[in-house]
């Protein structure tokens, strides 16, 4: 009753187009290899995340959080806590960053804390480091306190060590100690 026209129907009579993304005949009966282009990118490796980017041009306001990669080559302003974070060149950060790893070539104006940072030589770093290795190269700035990171406390289970117990002799009015002798 009713027919809905095919868009792979040709109109005038000739052959058919085929499809885009559908495999051509050749000579020889078997489908042509598609293009490269017309390919499906490889997924990235289960436990590999790819790279997110904040591209040149963009500002940020606001906190960004999440897990992976961060290659910052815009500008954010607010913190910022990740796996991985990278601030590019032209990157600037107008807050805290909080990750395992931190490398900075552009510029942060707040305070660091990750396991390893590495400051490449333009860099520009106002504010406090807390770390557990720091590496900088020549020509780095760095303008505020490296703070080694804290390990946590012992386990509950672990022995604490004994205080040591005050000396007991008296202390004259001389300040000088009168050792108790036994007689």
């Amino acid at each position: 009753m009713f027919s809905k026209p095919n868009p792979n129907t040709p109109q005038g009579g000739g052959p058919a187009a085929p499809a885009p993304g559908a495999a051509q005949p050749t000579g020889s009966g078997a489908p042509a290899p598609q293009p490269e282009a017309q390919a499906r990118p490889a997924a990235a490796p289960r436990g590999q995340r790819p790279t997110s980017l904040i591209a040149a041009d963009t500002i940020i306001e606001g906190n960004i959080s999440g897990g992976g990669e961060l290659q910052i080559d815009g500008t954010v302003k607010g913190d910022v806590r990740v796996d991985h974070v990278t601030v590019g060149d032209g990157g600037q950060v107008d807050g805290g960053i909080y990750a395992e790893a931190v490398e900075v070539r552009g510029k942060v104006a707040g305070s660091v804390t990750a396991k390893q940072v590495r400051l490449y030589g333009a860099c520009h770093v106002d504010g406090d480091i807390t770390h557990e290795q720091l590496a900088m190269e020549t020509g780095a700035f760095f303008q505020g306190r490296s703070l080694r990171l804290q390990r946590p406390a012992q386990a509950a289970g672990a022995p604490k060590p004994e205080p040591i117990a005050p000396a007991r002799d008296s202390v004259n009015g001389l300040g000088v100690r009168a050792a108790a002798v036994q007689a």
